[in-house]
């Protein structure tokens, strides 16, 4: 009876075929990253999540606004420098990040925008036409939340897409991954 039962599921693997005007469905991944140690955890997450659902990925980093966007003056040229310094260093971290899921297989592109966090990843989402996005969440507390908000929580009070939520313990943060 076993070699009956495998005898027909053989069949049946052989008998399938595609339905006509449905295709594989690739998700799109926008994922937020904060390029803290615990990075490499939320990347590891998306490989997973990608790999398992034919995805493509976004990695995005929302760096800090420019001074002169909220009212201060953009400073001697030295700030200025290093203020580029600092920004071209974040891009190289999130393109190694993208380069990782590259070598994975999966089809990744490393943004860096500038802009309140919770805005751009919602403006970025909606750009991208994505299906899902991925945070990390440090779980704090709820009185560190009050106190200081929630970019995750915030993320997810404003967008109608669903939100993957990687929880961050705290041996995530010291080992990098």
């Amino acid at each position: 009876s076993r070699k009956r039962y495998m005898k027909l599921c053989s069949a049946k693997r052989r008998n399938s075929r595609p339905v006509p005007g449905i295709r594989k469905m690739k998700i799109k991944i926008l994922v937020a990253v904060d390029l803290s140690p615990a990075t490499a955890r939320i990347v590891q997450v998306t490989e997973r999540i990608a790999r398992g659902m034919s995805g493509e990925a976004w990695l995005l980093h929302v760096a800090e606004a420019e001074p002169d966007l909220v009212g201060f003056d953009a400073g001697p040229k030295v700030v200025r420098d290093q203020v580029a310094k600092e920004f071209r260093e974040e891009h190289k971290q999130v393109q190694q990040y993208a380069d990782q899921l590259r070598d994975a297989g999966i089809d990744a592109t490393a943004l860096l925008v500038r802009g309140p966090i919770v805005d751009t990843v919602l403006k970025e989402a909606k750009r991208l036409e994505a299906d899902l996005i991925i945070v990390g969440s440090h779980g704090f507390g709820a009185l560190y939340d009050l106190l200081v908000g929630s970019e995750s929580r915030g993320i997810m009070k404003k967008t109608e897409l669903p939100v993957l939520v990687v929880p961050i313990k705290d041996d995530d943060e010291t080992s990098g991954g």
